[in-house]
């Protein structure tokens, strides 16, 4: 027989914030307006709406948390189309964009006039991008 977990408390926006590690006005300001974000319980607790934790990590994975980004070997050098093309998960033009914005890191290699990164750099800067996506 497998062990169930306990049901967990109702959160309101603060406790998930608090949970998370997020500010509260990205929860209730930017993830509610989500399509996705769960419905609100019918009870609430004075005037906060409250939700399920199950349901707000199930959002969380699937619309928030990054997903790992393609293995890429961390000795080879890569252009921003051949990251694109080894499914990370963003296009070359996006590389490109946030590299003029300071949101990806400076080439490893230069050589011929094309930008190339090692694995290891690119799974770093793609590790570290922002996670939310618009519906």
């Amino acid at each position: 027989m497998v062990a169930r977990r306990p049901p967990r408390a109702p959160e309101t926006y603060a406790e998930i914030a608090a949970r998370l590690g997020r500010p509260l006005t990205t929860v209730s300001k930017t993830w509610s307006r989500h399509p996705a974000w769960p419905a609100a319980i019918e009870e609430r607790r004075g005037r906060a709406r409250q939700y399920d934790p199950d349901d707000v990590d199930t959002f969380v994975r699937d619309h928030i948390d990054r997903q790992a980004p393609a293995e890429l070997d961390p000795h080879r050098l890569y252009t921003a189309r051949q990251l694109e093309a080894a499914g990370v998960g963003i296009t070359a033009g996006t590389i490109r964009a946030d590299r003029t914005r300071g949101r990806w890191p400076d080439p490893d290699d230069t050589h011929d006039g094309a930008n190339r990164w090692y694995g290891a750099t690119a799974t770093d800067a793609l590790r570290n991008r922002r996670g939310y996506r618009k519906a």
